[in-house]
């Protein structure tokens, strides 16, 4: 049958597709099988591109192919018109770049094709920019079809190599694609749409969740995770139980990882870290039930696995609102009730007893440690309570007030912004016209006048003094 059909023939192929494309029940391989040796795939195809106004036809067709492709007959054909492909992901129809979204679905799912071979046509074909391109610029149903099949191609190894590649920066890396059209919101038809629907929320927690994944993909999972929760914005078009189940999926894995010092943890310790930094994350993180900031306090004040706390102690900074404009440090009151009973809560089950003690702790370990301590003090400081216990432990205040604590440029400038910090909340507080206090309050303000480096003392000359030589 040549492949331009008369009209005679395009009715024909309409009143044939029609019934099978709404035939009841389920058309197997030989269903398929018979109509395509009667309308070859070329001829659809090609009938598809080249009689769009015949009214009925591009619908009809449109529903016919994508059960043709849900057979395993009909998928195994899919390799062989790739090019159709890619055009029907460009086309002006939503309903036939939906059918070639559809239909990416299907080469994954139902071909036989061996799944490196499948990956392989998607990156000769250039298939995931343009389902990215659908993804953003799609109607509803356009960006759910390109959705799935981007969930598809997460589900194979080297699938979300493509998806979330190692170089973060790439263009088309989905987790900064998204994180980028924040502002594109009011501009971009059908986005904000999506975006509420937070499918990508989704997809990324179904990788966290499954136990399946490779650990290195759960972790870069993660991480993207935080990345786009980290942001104020992010939380204008994601809705607060998406960004909880995103919470709680690597509350989870905490969970489960536990005391194990590994790269997924510090990771899953680091994301949340990033979601607090957020007043809207911050606040999440401390009144979910129950709390997923435990981890982060829990493991700021374990000596046990030095890069754990790390993480930790530059997340509980986050969270705590040291990268926080000044006005959004401080959380509503039920949220800030939780991070103060948290921090007492791991006192009281410590050698420490108090969060004084924990902070000195803190102060006195390695260089990289005390850094993060200084910043998780600048955000803490803005609470009373923590300026009380700061100032309840002269050795705390002699560490961030001496000059000599530090020996680096960055160590010792944290040590400075923390000094500042702590100055700040005292003359802001009760505590500055307190007589018992007076004295650390003449330490913190010589020392922000002295400034963050250590001074050279001034060096008088002195008489030399020496036994006249004999010759």
């Amino acid at each position: 049958m040549d492949e331009e059909l008369s009209m005679d023939d395009s009715n024909q192929l309409l009143d044939s597709a029609s019934d099978f494309a709404y035939h009841p029940g389920v058309q197997n391989d030989a269903a398929a099988k018979k109509f395509l040796d009667r309308f070859p795939l070329s001829v659809i195809l090609n009938t598809l591109q080249t009689k769009p106004d015949v009214p009925g036809l591009e619908d009809t067709l449109v529903v016919c192919l994508e059960r043709i492709f849900k057979t395993k007959y009909g998928a195994s054909l899919i390799p062989h018109y790739m090019p159709f492909v890619q055009v029907g992901l460009t086309a002006d129809s939503h309903s036939v770049k939906r059918l070639a979204c559809k239909t990416v679905t299907c080469l994954l799912e139902d071909s036989d094709l061996e799944a490196s071979c499948a990956l392989q046509l998607l990156i000769d074909y250039e298939i995931y920019p343009l389902l990215l391109d659908c993804l953003i610029n799609g109607n509803e149903e356009v960006a759910t079809g390109s959705m799935d099949a981007i969930k598809k191609l997460a589900g194979f190894p080297n699938g979300i190599d493509i998806i979330f590649p190692a170089d973060n920066k790439a263009a088309t890396d989905l987790g900064n694609l998204v994180a980028q059209c924040s502002s594109l919101l009011a501009e971009i038809q059908h986005s904000a749409e999506f975006l509420s629907r937070t499918t990508l929320l989704q997809l990324l927690c179904s990788l966290i969740g499954n136990s399946a994944t490779e650990t290195i993909l759960r972790s870069r999972a993660i991480m993207i995770s935080g990345r786009f929760l980290s942001k104020d914005d992010s939380h204008m078009f994601i809705d607060e139980s998406s960004a909880k189940t995103v919470i709680s999926a690597i509350d989870g894995r905490l969970g489960f990882l536990q005391s194990q010092d590994s790269d997924e943890c510090e990771s899953a310790l680091e994301a949340l870290g990033q979601i607090g930094s957020s007043i809207q994350g911050a606040t999440l993180l401390l009144l979910c039930l129950p709390p997923a900031a435990r981890h982060v306090i829990d493991a700021a004040f374990d000596r046990q696995g030095h890069g754990k706390q790390l993480a930790a102690l530059h997340g509980l900074a986050n969270i705590a609102g040291k990268t926080r404009s000044e006005d959004k440090i401080i959380l509503n009151a039920d949220a800030e009730e939780s991070l103060r009973h948290l921090i007492y809560e791991v006192a009281s089950r410590s050698s420490k007893l108090t969060p004084s003690g924990l902070f000195l702790s803190v102060l006195q370990q390695a260089a990289e440690i005390r850094l993060a301590g200084y910043r998780m003090i600048t955000g803490l400081v803005a609470r009373p309570w923590c300026l009380m216990e700061l100032c309840s432990k002269q050795e705390i205040i002699n560490t961030v007030t001496d000059a000599s604590t530090e020996a680096t440029k960055i160590g010792m400038e944290a040590r400075y912004n923390c000094c500042k910090a702590i100055r700040k909340a005292f003359v802001s507080s009760d505590l500055v016209s307190d007589p018992a206090f007076a004295g650390i309050g003449e330490k913190l303000d010589e020392a922000v006048r002295r400034g963050p480096y250590l001074a050279r003392k001034s060096v008088e000359a002195q008489p030399v003094v020496m036994t006249e030589q004999r010759f």
